[in-house]
């Protein structure tokens, strides 16, 4: 089964348009705010270089933004 996670902050549009894709294809995932803990802020920008959110980790693969199609693929593979 694929394991997906999703970093957020609360203020962030394309966060939400992420999780309600997510939720009206049916896909679970946990969703992680690095505004309750900037520690998990550092190790995403350590692991991703990446400061902007969303971030999605599929199965260990990283994608940043709210990149649907890249989703979906890394689902499949």
């Amino acid at each position: 089964m694929s394991t997906v996670k999703v970093y957020t902050t609360t203020r962030c549009p394309y966060c939400v348009m992420l999780k309600n894709f997510l939720a009206d294809q049916n896909i679970p995932f946990k969703e992680v705010n690095v505004e309750e803990n900037p520690e998990i802020m550092n190790q995403l920008v350590a692991k991703t270089g990446q400061m902007g959110v969303p971030q999605t980790e599929v199965n260990g693969k990283w994608i940043v933004g709210y990149d649907p199609n890249n989703i979906m693929l890394a689902l499949r593979n």
